[in-house]
C-alpha cells in the first residue's frame, strides 16, 4: 500500500530533498553553536558537537552526490544551510551564554544608578573622564548575558540620554554577579564558560 503511494518521482523530488534539507538544518545548527562555544572559551563541548555535525553533513552530501541530476536536491541543500544557520543563532540567543561588558558614559551624577545596580548585586566601577563636551563619568559593569536586558532597562530608567556600549567578554577571574536559580543546563554551560566568585 505504502509502495503504491510513494512513487519513484515522489521519492526523488520530495523525500530525498526533504532528508537533505533536514540534515543540513541539523548540521548547520550544530556548526553555528560549535563556533559560538569556541568563541566563548568552552573547550570540551565543541569537539563532541563537531563529531555529530560532520557525520550528519556526510549523510547530506552523500545524498546530493547520489542525485547529481536532481536540481531540487541542490535547492534543499542551500535552503537547509540558510535555515540551519538561522536556527543555530536563535538557539544561542536563547541560551544567552557568557559575559558582557557594559560601559556607560554620562554627564550626570551616576550615584543613584550605581547604588541601584549594587543593590541588585551587580559589580560596578566608575571613573572620572573627559569627553568631547566636557567632564563625564564612566561606569563599567560586567554581567551575564542573560541579565543584559535588565541592566539596559535600568540604565534607561536612570539616565535615558546616557551613551552606553556593550562588548563580549571571554572570561573573568572573579566578579560580583546576581544569584540566579536558572535551569541546570544553563548553570552547567555557564560553569564551562567562565569562573566567577560572587562576593
Amino acid at each position: 500500500m505504502l509502495e503504491s503511494v510513494i512513487t519513484p518521482g515522489i521519492f526523488a523530488f520530495v523525500i530525498v530533498p526533504l532528508m537533505i534539507f533536514c540534515a543540513r538544518v541539523c548540521d548547520m545548527s550544530l556548526d553555528t553553536i560549535r563556533v559560538i562555544f569556541v568563541s566563548k572559551g568552552i573547550k570540551y563541548l565543541p569537539p563532541v558537537i563537531g563529531f555529530f555535525e560532520v557525520i550528519i553533513w556526510l549523510v547530506a552530501i552523500g545524498q546530493v552526490m547520489n542525485n547529481l541530476t536532481n536540481v531540487v536536491c541542490y535547492i534543499a541543500y542551500g535552503a537547509g544551510f540558510a535555515t540551519g544557520t538561522f536556527v543555530g543563532m536563535a538557539i544561542e540567543e536563547k541560551l544567552s551564554l557568557g559575559l558582557t561588558s557594559v560601559r556607560i558614559i554620562t554627564k550626570d551624577d551616576p550615584a543613584d544608578l550605581m547604588q541601584y545596580l549594587r543593590q541588585h548585586n551587580y559589580g560596578v566601577t566608575s571613573i572620572d573622564a573627559e569627553g568631547g563636551t566636557g567632564k563625564v563619568k564612566m561606569v563599567f559593569t560586567i554581567i551575564k548575558r542573560q541579565d543584559l536586558s535588565h541592566v539596559v532597562g535600568i540604565i534607561k530608567q536612570f539616565h535615558p540620554n546616557a551613551f552606553y556600549s556593550i562588548e563580549e567578554v571571554k572570561s573573568v577571574a572573579e566578579g560580583v554577579f546576581p544569584e540566579r536559580h536558572s535551569h541546570f543546563l544553563y548553570r552547567w554551560l555557564d560553569s564551562l564558560t567562565f569562573n566567577a566568585k560572587g562576593k
